[in-house]
């Protein structure tokens, strides 16, 4: 990888679009998202900002990959709820894989009171952490910013480095990650999970149809998210089969808890259109069961 992850900011320009809807339909507000946000995608969000026009952006933004920004507003959501539901149980730690732009150490009520790792590719983590600097005038002290390569370094190894506490309640977030990862990095980073919370803890994660990604399943708007992907240098590498996934999770230490396409989470919210999220697109929990 060369400079910050495209991707990554293709999911910051969904979720700044979002943050600009009325505060009555909006799922989410993310203060990060627009300054995470440079050249052509940073004008398309300032675009979303002009009154009348601005309404236009989402659906022009949907033509050109119909049903993934709504895969992910939802997924976001989806992980908030689960994130809050932890936190309000009592937690003592956040791990955020492959954190991207996610700004939810910042808007997430409570969040300040736990420990939070943030691990990423040290490329796009240089840049996370400049923009942060930039919109809030420091890096939050609660925060601890991990710098791994998932294909080459040790998770755990950094993890602790870092001062993780594998005797405390944890919450881990993988959204978005599994699909740009080898098949020995995704075994890896759940049995590393399963080895490094306490029983009890959770995982909140999403991934992608495995047969959009072999070509044996055609799925409505998946070729299109494929190949901007591809075009960004990021293509996918790797999905599950739903019907594989509890018997994955449970050979590394993880019970299946929920498993979902935006579309079917869709129902939680308020807006029709969530309807039309993107089904390769999937959504999980799953509990720590054993260390």
């Amino acid at each position: 990888m060369r400079g910050a992850s495209r991707t990554a900011q293709y999911v910051a320009l969904f979720r700044a679009l979002e943050s600009v809807r009325p505060p009555e339909e909006r799922l989410f507000e993310d203060p990060l998202a627009r300054t995470c946000l440079d050249g052509r995608l940073g004008r398309v969000a300032d675009l979303a900002r002009v009154p009348g026009i601005g309404q236009l952006v989402p659906t022009l933004v949907d033509r050109r990959s119909p049903g993934t920004r709504l895969a992910v507003v939802v997924r976001t959501r989806f992980i908030d709820d689960a994130l809050r539901e932890a936190l309000t149980a009592g937690l003592d730690q956040v791990v955020l894989l492959g954190a991207g732009f996610d700004g939810r150490a910042h808007r997430i009520a409570g969040i300040e009171r736990v420990r939070v790792f943030e691990v990423d590719h040290p490329e796009t983590q240089a840049t996370k952490r400049e923009r942060v600097r930039r919109r809030f005038g420091a890096e939050p002290p609660h925060v601890a910013y991990v710098p791994v390569d998932f294909d080459r370094q040790d998770l755990a190894t950094e993890l602790a480095a870092a001062g993780f506490r594998t005797d405390a309640r944890t919450f881990f977030v993988l959204e978005g990650v599994i699909s740009y990862l080898t098949a020995e990095a995704v075994d890896a980073t759940f049995r590393t999970v399963a080895g490094s919370g306490r029983p009890g803890s959770q995982i909140a994660f999403t991934y992608l149809h495995r047969g959009v990604i072999d070509g044996s399943r055609e799925i409505p708007g998946s070729g299109q998210a494929q190949d901007r992907v591809a075009a960004a240098g990021e293509p996918w590498r790797f999905g599950f089969d739903p019907a594989e996934v509890p018997g994955y999770l449970a050979a590394r230490g993880l019970e299946l808890i929920e498993d979902v396409s935006p579309a079917e989470a869709a129902p939680r919210y308020v807006r029709a259109e969530h309807r039309r999220a993107a089904a390769f697109y999937r959504l999980c929990r799953a509990g720590i069961v054993r260390k």
